[in-house]
């Protein structure tokens, strides 16, 4: 099946603890159905001091469902995503608006 979000697309988070929250899709693993957001889901990972870098609490975005994400359209609202045909070419739209992606 085609992706219907992808890496740098502006998504809102429709459940979970940061419901609300937007951001930009920083990677999508498309076989786990996830995908990972610049400062959404963030979790402090403890890491070891090595040679070159510090120990200590840091934080990481971890990875989201993607049923709990929504892409935003022109105007700034969540939106579902849709595939047509225009010019012999596959192209994402918002259902809401109409708009290609």
């Amino acid at each position: 099946m085609a992706a219907k979000l992808r890496k740098g697309d502006k998504v809102i988070v429709l459940a979970g603890k940061d419901k609300g929250k937007q951001g930009e899709i920083a990677s999508v693993n498309p076989s786990k159905g996830k995908a990972v957001i610049e400062g959404v889901n963030v979790s402090l990972r403890h890491t070891k001091a090595s040679q070159g870098d510090q120990g200590g609490k840091k934080p990481v975005s971890m990875p989201i469902d993607l049923s709990n994400l929504a892409i935003l359209d022109a105007n700034g609202k969540a939106t579902r995503v849709g595939f047509r045909v225009e010019d012999d070419k596959k192209v994402r739209f918002a259902k809401s608006t109409g708009d290609v992606i």
